[in-house]
């Protein structure tokens, strides 16, 4: 029951941050260095999709390996080793396969998502603890 709670305390933290960064923070970043390749609108199957196996991959490998050890510092730091090989395939294989993919948003990206992956198992862990 435990990993339950992690998944879905982990699940809300990650698309709350992730909806903050790019609805509001990063969303003319990302506008400018994709121009055309970017939808209007999101296609909401793929983006469920993701979120919703990111975030098992997320407690598989952070959470519940901090979990039992009863220690936060793990989550963030298995979390932000997991967003950064996660989202630097992606961003990586973009630069070596896509003519003009720009440089420059796959390191932004590559370092959000090590900082969003170590902030939502951190608090994924702290929360599923504090409800146990």
């Amino acid at each position: 029951m435990i990993h339950l709670k992690a998944y879905v305390a982990t699940l809300v933290l990650f698309l709350g941050i992730d909806a903050l960064w790019l609805g509001v923070v990063a969303r003319g970043f990302y506008a400018s260095q994709l121009g055309g390749l970017m939808r209007e609108q999101p296609n909401m199957v793929a983006a469920g999709g993701f979120y919703l196996f990111y975030v098992a991959g997320i407690v598989f490998f952070a959470v519940a390996p901090a979990l039992a050890a009863g220690s936060w510092k793990m989550a963030a730091l298995n979390g932000l080793l997991l967003g950064l090989i996660a989202y630097g395939t992606y961003d990586m294989t973009n630069v070596a396969t896509l003519k003009g993919w720009p440089v420059t948003m796959s390191l932004v990206d590559m370092a959000w998502g090590g900082a969003l992956t170590a902030a939502s198992a951190a608090g994924g862990y702290a929360i599923a603890r504090a409800l146990s």
